[in-house]
């Protein structure tokens, strides 16, 4: 059984995730289609994870793709996360993975929305809908308060958690307008603020045509093969946050070849498995298997490599991994050097971009990330941030 090396692992997320400075792209759209979606759910993730990849960074050419080509999406997909996608892989994503997520959050909304001060059921959530995409038909592009202005189910309030210290009285339009998006009937537009805001403008979207969602998970595990692989069952099924059934049924359907990790069965495409074996994946997989040039990285919070795996002794010490991690799982900012995570970074509240080696992996490296932060503080000029889920490091970093 072929057993893939440490070093083919990290050479191939130096190509495939477009890190190494020769696989740099020219556009956000080839690195998003690289990496199969941007995590999206802390909005600065978006324009930062392009950032590291592109040959020429740009901000003006993320938001070209975002918000003036319309090449590229936000929409609810796997784990319930918000990510960006290739507009025309929308339907995939729908189809496989968001349509299952809108029926569990339509249950829950409901839930919630039973204790409100007018109680909700199903029939006036589906009225609340209706007055929305009404509202927008009218207004073209807008956002949530504009669209509740004139849809007045919309601009209800609700009590959360009544009685306690936390308690928060919320419109329910923010939650129906996610539904729709969810359901495929609207989608997000340009942010109410710039690139680091959350908050966005929506409109109607167009309608899709009909995919079968088995068709579908076989694509998007080949795409993650394609991109991630070799990875485990268990990677896979933590990435798509489907079932365990779905996901073997996906391996299978894609024909996915077994190999063997130190973490346990993994899989490989098999035109992946035939790379590998044919150079030689054992004896140091020569035509470049296992030969990238050194790199160093500063990745954002969430940034899909970081996230990419459940499994992932293979890139981060496990010591380490409380540092870089919240307790729900989220990433924080990271340092990388040749496929490996060494340390953190975080953007300061003067702008300085301040960083911390966990590892030492010699001169050569401590030099490569010292360039690639300033070359990251140059870029961002005024512009400032903070992670959306302030890991341990990233709060020691931020506040020195």
């Amino acid at each position: 059984m072929l057993r893939p090396t440490l070093a083919q692992r990290r050479a191939l997320l130096a190509r495939r995730h477009l890190l190494a400075p020769s696989a740099r792209a020219a556009t956000t759209e080839q690195v998003t289609r690289a990496l199969l979606a941007l995590h999206a759910t802390d909005a600065a993730t978006v324009t930062l994870s392009a950032y590291t990849r592109l040959a020429a960074p740009d901000l003006a050419d993320v938001e070209r793709a975002l918000y003036e080509d319309r090449t590229l999406l936000r929409m609810h997909c796997m784990r319930r996360t918000l990510f960006v996608v290739p507009v025309e892989d929308v339907p995939l994503y729908h189809f496989s993975t968001t349509l299952d997520v809108a029926r569990r959050e339509r249950a829950s909304l409901l839930r919630l929305l039973r204790g409100a001060d007018t109680p909700w059921d199903a029939a006036r959530l589906a009225a609340a809908e209706e007055e929305a995409v009404a509202a927008l038909r009218r207004l073209g592009e807008a956002g949530a308060t504009e669209i509740s202005a004139q849809a007045p189910l919309l601009g209800e309030m609700i009590t959360l958690s009544p009685g306690k210290r936390y308690e928060a009285r919320q419109r329910v339009g923010g939650w129906v307008l996610r539904l729709l998006a969810m359901d495929g009937r609207v989608r997000r537009g340009r942010p109410l603020g710039g690139w680091t805001s959350g908050r966005f403008r929506y409109g109607l979207a167009p309608e899709m045509a009909p995919m079968d969602p088995a068709e579908a998970r076989a694509e998007v595990v080949r795409r993650w093969l394609a991109s991630f692989g070799p990875g485990t069952t268990d990677d896979v099924k933590w990435w798509t946050g489907w079932t365990l059934t779905a996901v073997r049924r996906a391996l299978a359907d894609v024909g996915a070849v077994e190999v063997a990790l130190p973490e346990g069965q993994g899989w490989l495409l098999p035109e992946d498995v035939e790379t590998l074996a044919g150079a030689g994946a054992g004896a140091g997989a020569g035509a470049g298997a296992d030969e990238v040039e050194p790199w160093a990285a500063l990745l954002p919070g969430l940034d899909p490599t970081t996230m990419g795996w459940k499994h992932r002794d293979w890139y981060l010490d496990p010591g380490h991994r409380s540092l870089h991690f919240d307790t729900n799982g989220n990433a924080g900012p990271t340092v990388w050097w040749n496929g490996e995570i060494v340390g953190g970074w975080a953007c300061r509240p003067d702008g300085e971009v301040v960083w911390r080696l966990l590892a030492d992996r010699g001169a050569e490296a401590a030099a490569a990330v010292e360039a690639e932060a300033a070359r990251l503080q140059a870029w961002l000029g005024e512009a400032r941030f903070v992670p959306a889920f302030p890991t341990p490091l990233a709060r020691e970093l931020t506040h020195g």
